[in-house]
């Protein structure tokens, strides 16, 4: 696996990794863990995402080593070497981004969401892993790269994100050698934990309890519907990213096997996040609607109104659970 990446790298002195657009705590780890491998080699490279990192994220990166892009400073860049897209294969999603990486020499993936069968990017791609943090993790070991101990912060952060704390289906025994190759260079777990599940503000909990009020039961309350509407952030004082773990409030039901998210926001930008249990895919939801994701987790954005957008949406969930 590490041969493809190594030879990529061995062709350009240039590079840029990007993730999706936001970022979450899984590509900004792999972020930082490419960058390390990059460095080993001595080769020069940039982070640069389409937006700033979400606030409950900023930790991760403590010396601020990823940064906005900004077409002034960096128009120039994506034409002098590779670019490094992790944690989606998707140019799509990566908002601003999307240009910049179109113009670069040449693209390479790393990411384990469910493959999209239009995308030809060279890659390493394993929808099997339980996150991207723990295919760079692995590609570090596998080549003797040490990471430094903010690095091996981020990536165990990544890991445990993605993997709800090694709680969610697609975690496997690989998972747990990254993580212990992580904890063993000195990653305090205690640490991660409070930071990602104790550091949300009073702003979030509101919000919460707005999407709460707004849940409705479908299917024979095997499917639930939480709705936010652009008014609730102005009202909560919160923002997009506040909604962070919403949408599987609900599977917390033993009859609820599906969660559905719609979320305007301040900007009336709809974003839509569908979550499940078992083996139902709500990935090919995702895909049927422009996005994508894992089985059991993904998301898609919408360019029509709330209304439509959760006819649509719920008229393929309905659908979907009929076959059943």
């Amino acid at each position: 696996m590490f041969e493809k990446l190594r030879q990529f790298i061995h062709n350009y002195d240039e590079f840029i990794i990007t993730t999706h657009d936001p970022a979450d705590a899984d590509g900004i780890g792999a972020e930082l863990v490419i960058a390390t491998i990059l460095r080993s080699y001595e080769k020069q490279f940039r982070i640069i995402n389409a937006s700033p990192i979400p606030e409950q994220y900023r930790f991760m990166d403590p010396h601020q080593n990823i940064e906005q892009w900004d077409a002034e400073k960096h128009e120039k860049l994506p034409e002098q070497g590779g670019v490094i897209l992790v944690d989606t294969a998707d140019v799509h999603i990566t908002g601003q981004m999307r240009d910049p990486i179109c113009r670069s020499q040449k693209i390479f993936v790393v990411d384990h969401h469910e493959p999209n069968p239009k995308s030809t990017h060279l890659g390493i791609y394993d929808s099997n892993a339980a996150s991207t943090c723990e295919m760079v993790v692995e590609l570090a070991m596998v080549a003797g790269i040490p990471l430094d101990p903010d690095t091996a912060f981020a990536a165990y952060t990544g890991i445990t994100y993605d993997t709800g704390f090694f709680a969610f289906p697609k975690t496997r025994a690989e998972t747990f050698r990254a993580a212990l190759a992580l904890l063993e260079q000195g990653v305090n777990p205690n640490k991660a934990f409070k930071r990602l599940c104790e550091n949300s503000s009073a702003r979030a909990l509101r919000l919460q309890q707005k999407a709460l009020a707004s849940l409705t039961f479908h299917c024979g309350e095997k499917v639930a519907v939480q709705v936010l509407r652009k008014e609730d952030f102005i009202e909560t004082g919160a923002l997009p990213e506040d909604t962070d773990g919403f949408v599987n409030f609900p599977l917390k039901a033993k009859e609820v096997v599906v969660s559905f998210m719609v979320k305007e926001t301040p900007d009336q930008k709809i974003r839509c996040s569908l979550r499940s249990k078992g083996d139902i895919n709500v990935a090919h939801i995702a895909q049927n609607l422009g996005g994508g994701g894992h089985i059991n987790a993904s998301g898609f954005k919408s360019t029509s109104d709330i209304e439509q957008t959760i006819s649509v949406t719920m008229t393929m969930i309905l659908k979907y659970m009929d076959t059943l």
